[in-house]
């Protein structure tokens, strides 16, 4: 998970254990406190999971330069006298 994304994952957790505090602090029922972090909860895993899949799309959609795969080129070739029509010496 990219930096940004994971910022609001951790916030987002973060908020799931503060929001029940605050409202039982302010004098709601724990029961209403269990329900608002089930919720928080709920929308948390959510969003995660829709943020992963943006961002695989986002990384399959890249071209292949910026996924940092190797591009040799249309005519490339790899090793050593591979040349069509090139001479050897054969001893």
């Amino acid at each position: 998970m990219s930096g940004s994304a994971g910022d609001v994952v951790r916030w987002a957790a973060f908020s799931c254990l503060l929001v029940p505090g605050v409202l039982i602090a302010y004098g709601g029922s724990p029961g209403g406190a269990a329900v608002a972090a089930a919720g928080l909860a709920a929308v948390t895993v959510v969003c995660r999971l829709l943020l992963r899949q943006s961002e695989r799309t986002a990384a399959r959609d890249l071209p292949e330069e910026l996924r940092g795969g190797v591009h040799r080129g249309r005519h490339s070739r790899t090793g050593s006298r591979t040349h069509r029509g090139g001479h050897r010496a054969d001893s």
